[in-house]
Parts: C-alpha cells; sequence; structure tokens
C-alpha cells in the first residue's frame, strides 16, 4: 500500500500509540519489522500515521510487545479499521486540514470539555457570530470561502445536538459572553442560542465572572477530548501555526488539573443560566 499524502491527527495518533508500546518493550523499529515481514522504513511509515495497519497486525504487535491492556488493544484496533468517513471529509482540500482533524476528534469523543475566554465556544456559535469572528481574523478570506468556514463550524455543532450527543462541559468567561463580536443584536441572540442549548441538555455551561478573585487563567484556552480509554484522551490548545494536538500524558495530567482549578473559579450550572440570561437582557 503507497504511503499517504497526508495523515490526519487520528492516524497520527494510533502510530503514536503504536511507537509507545514498541518503546515500552525495549524494542527497535528493526527488530519489528521482521516479525510483520517488512521492513523499518515501512515501521516507520505506519508509527508516523502514513500507512495503515490491519487489525491481525495491531493484534500482533500489542502481543509481541506484551500488552496486556484488552481496552487499549481493542480502542486501537477500533482505530485501525474505522472507515468513517464522515460529514467533515466534503471539507478536505476545501479548507485547512486542522478543521477536519478537530471535528474528527470530537466525532470519536467520549466526553468533550472546554475551556474558553475571549469567544463563545465554537460548538455553541450561531452563524452571524462565526462569521463576524472569520471576518475579524481573515480579512482576506474570499466570500465562497468564508462560507465554508461557517458552514463548517455549524456542522461541528451536531456532536453535541445529533443521535448520539457527545457530553459537553465548558467554561466561558464573562468576557467571551460580553464582547461584541458583530453588534447587539447578534451578541443577544448569541446568548440567546447558549440559554437554548443548555435548556435541551446539550451543553453544562459554566460561567468565570469578572470578579472572581484569584483568577490568573485570563490566557487559557483549550479542549479536553475524552477517548474510549484514558491513553487515549486528547488535548486541543490554540498554537501560533493553529491548533495543537497534545496526546503526552504529563501534558494531558496538566490539562485536566487546569480543567478541574478553572471550574472552581466558575459559578454552578444553575447561577451561570441565571448570569447569562440577565446579561441578554441588558443587549
Amino acid at each position: 500500500m503507497a504511503p499517504r499524502s497526508h495523515a490526519t491527527a487520528r492516524q497520527v495518533r494510533l502510530g503514536t500509540e503504536l511507537r509507545r508500546l514498541r518503546e515500552a518493550a525495549g524494542l527497535k523499529a528493526r527488530e519489528v519489522a521482521g516479525l510483520l515481514n517488512s521492513t523499518s522504513a515501512q515501521i516507520s511509515q505506519v508509527e508516523l500515521g502514513f500507512a495503515g495497519v490491519s487489525e491481525e497486525r495491531v493484534r500482533r504487535l500489542a502481543a509481541h510487545y506484551a500488552c496486556t491492556d484488552e481496552a487499549l488493544i481493542e480502542a486501537l484496533v477500533a482505530m485501525a479499521t474505522d472507515r468513517t468517513r464522515g460529514w467533515w471529509e466534503e471539507y478536505r482540500g476545501v479548507l485547512p486540514p486542522v478543521f477536519q482533524d478537530t471535528a474528527e476528534i470530537e466525532h470519536h469523543a467520549t466526553s468533550l470539555r472546554e475551556v474558553v475566554v475571549t469567544y463563545v465556544p465554537g460548538l455553541l456559535q450561531i452563524p452571524d457570530y462565526a462569521r463576524a469572528v472569520y471576518t475579524y481574523v481573515h480579512p482576506d478570506l474570499p466570500e465562497s470561502e468564508l462560507t465554508s468556514w461557517v458552514e463548517h463550524r455549524m456542522m461541528r455543532r451536531t456532536v453535541i445536538k445529533g443521535d448520539n450527543p457527545v457530553r459537553y462541559e465548558t467554561l466561558i468567561h464573562e468576557c467571551a459572553l460580553r464582547v461584541r463580536v458583530s453588534n447587539r443584536s447578534v451578541c443577544r441572540a448569541q446568548l440567546q442560542q447558549i440559554l437554548d442549548e443548555i435548556e435541551q441538555g446539550h451543553a453544562t455551561v459554566r460561567v468565570i465572572p469578572f470578579d472572581q478573585d484569584g483568577f490568573g487563567g485570563a490566557g487559557i484556552s483549550m479542549m479536553y477530548a475524552g477517548g474510549p480509554v484514558p491513553q487515549l484522551d486528547t488535548g486541543l490548545r490554540d498554537a501560533p501555526t493553529g491548533v495543537a494536538f497534545i496526546d503526552a500524558e504529563a501534558q494531558l495530567k496538566h490539562l485536566r488539573r487546569l480543567f478541574l482549578k478553572m471550574r472552581a473559579a466558575s459559578l454552578d450550572p444553575t447561577a451561570s443560566r441565571d448570569f447569562i440570561h440577565r446579561l441578554a437582557k441588558e443587549q
């Protein structure tokens, strides 16, 4: 099979986990190649996500690496054999790859936890709000591309509203709720959208108010996607080049601690709903 020209974040993650199992077993790629009647270069392609791997090979590798975690093995097999062509594939080649990677990670997540300070979370945005943000940040974006960007953002919302919605909890700073990215009408509609999602049970929303003492997390924005097993959790953080996907356990542990620390600084869901309702009435 010819190597892929582009590996998705999910394909890269599968390869990363196989590499971690190999390294934990103290084996070199060339030592494993013989087991699969392959070459060290081909093993590297698999571990980089540029080559696929069959269920049978995943199981053989896991056994060779003395991995006894059946839940992890089954999760890796599922990743290796997944042939899902989700809605995001329609945008491949049209939008930056990170858009598809983010949507795919959200689709396969068992839970989503998010922290936002400056903008309303993408999963809760209305079209006019998303368009205003994209237009401001990317003023030279052609109208046809802008429309695709907004459509993609709206399609992402199916992960919390579809037939099998994922559990979604978000911490939103008061700043994001008050910043008027467009006009008063859009701001009011956006706040009402958040209230509707809360009412319909699509999202658990907690607000971090301006007057919260000891809050030093204003520069933090992140999403934490729960995997089918804890080893396959994924963190998403804003980076200078776009979204950075985090899979190292030490960093994931840090993100979990940050989320809990920031949650402790937030209002409870009921008080948060009332807070947003008051803001909407001010508009």
